[in-house]
């Protein structure tokens, strides 16, 4: 690639990795007994 395109690849990339990594939490939201799981299971290391 050229050096020009680069750097535009690369944050486009890490664009899209963040933005699927906030629709994956927020899919998460809508189970909840997901959470509940998850936080008893935080609150078991305590």
């Amino acid at each position: 690639m050229p050096p020009r395109i680069r750097p535009h690849f690369v944050r486009a990339a890490c664009l899209g990795a963040a933005a699927l990594a906030l629709l994956g939490v927020f899919a998460l939201y809508t189970r909840p007994a997901f959470l509940v799981t998850l936080v008893d299971q935080l609150w078991a290391c305590f």
